[in-house]
């Protein structure tokens, strides 16, 4: 049986890895969520290295067919979002040895160059 990641969930294994307080592993996982969504709704590509990207792609119409008539029925245009998983994460999940292919993965991938959301705080040492 499957089980799904909740943000809950996200929010706690941010508290236990990183030590913030549960209060603000909730906020940061808030703001990071918020800046992806922003991203996306901008029409921008949001990549994650070693994860994947998530974009919004634009579909025409299109003429469907409804199954249970076959009349013919206009689609409107519409956006999608996309995910499209990086070939780490694919190998991971097909559970084939991930070493080596971290750093060449990460060879094309320019560091950032955005500072962190207002508000962002990295732990105290």
């Amino acid at each position: 049986m499957t089980r799904t990641m909740t943000r809950a969930q996200l929010s706690e294994a941010i508290y236990q890895e990183v030590g913030l307080s549960r209060n603000e592993s909730a906020e940061l996982l808030e703001m990071v969520l918020g800046e992806i969504s922003s991203s996306l709704v901008r029409g921008d590509t949001v990549k994650i290295s070693s994860f994947g990207s998530f974009s919004v792609r634009q579909k025409g119409q299109r003429i469907g067919r409804n199954p249970k008539t076959g009349e013919e029925v206009p689609i409107l245009p519409r956006k999608v979002l996309v995910f499209r998983p990086s070939q780490l994460l694919k190998a991971r999940i097909r559970g084939e040895n991930i070493a080596g292919m971290i750093d060449e993965e990460n060879e094309d991938t320019p560091a950032p160059s955005a500072p962190p959301p207002s508000g962002f705080r990295p732990p105290e040492s």
